[in-house]
């Protein structure tokens, strides 16, 4: 499917498989380096798929509403 005809769940999909992939790749070895950026374990691109997959979970509990709200219904 093209950008321009995805739905917003589409896109933050895919940014997430995308963060995670990321993730994946740059996963710090045992001696404490990133296998990629050869950088101490906090490189620039796992902590960029960090705050995405941060900020998407925080968009999707954001748009379930707050649990603790009553809501009045009408009869």
């Amino acid at each position: 499917m093209n950008a321009p005809f995805m739905s917003l769940a589409q896109i933050l999909n895919r940014l997430a498989i995308t963060a995670r992939r990321t993730l994946r790749d740059h996963h710090p070895t045992p001696n404490g380096t990133c296998p990629i950026c050869r950088v101490p374990p906090d490189c620039p691109a796992a902590t960029a798929a960090r705050s995405i997959l941060d900020t998407i979970s925080q968009m999707r509990w954001r748009d379930r509403g707050d649990p603790g709200r009553q809501t009045t219904s009408r009869r």
